[in-house]
């Protein structure tokens, strides 16, 4: 990657509002050519909407802001591997290139469990980048659970 510019920040900064807000702190972004079109973290609790994840926010968002059903070219910035849901609206959505930090070995759907990219049926799978701003991102999970178990 050449001259590769990190959007992660903003997505951590995202994951961090989603924390204050008593939501497991996952943030995400859509990014394409250098600017952000849409940025959002976890809202399941407050919508009261178990699809309301941060990156199935950004892509209704972004999908909206520019008139199109698919996000052809676009980068996704998420602070935690994506779950199978996740994936399949990134698979759906035709994004260029997944960049995310932690791994989750409970839920993902990425490098974990299902691997949804590596199905016969996945429409499309994305250039994939992990370890992204990783141990910064695992942080805020742990942290954010270790509050909640005490």
């Amino acid at each position: 990657m050449n001259n590769f510019t990190s959007f992660m920040p903003i997505a951590i900064i995202e994951a961090k509002k989603a924390a204050s807000r008593g939501e497991v702190p996952v943030g995400a972004l859509i990014e394409i050519n250098g600017e952000i079109i849409s940025s959002a973290g976890n809202r399941t609790r407050e919508l009261k909407d178990p699809t309301a994840h941060a990156e199935i926010l950004v892509i209704r968002n972004a999908c909206s802001i520019l008139g199109v059903e698919r996000l052809i070219g676009a980068n996704l910035y998420v602070t935690l591997e994506p779950c199978p849901m996740c994936a399949a609206a990134i698979s759906n959505t035709r994004i260029a290139n997944l960049y995310f930090g932690a791994r989750d070995i409970k839920s993902g759907g990425i490098n974990q469990g299902p691997c949804i990219f590596n199905h016969p049926q996945s429409h499309h799978k994305p250039e994939i980048y992990d370890g992204i701003s990783e141990l910064e991102c695992r942080k805020l999970l742990l942290d954010f659970f270790k509050h909640k178990r005490n």
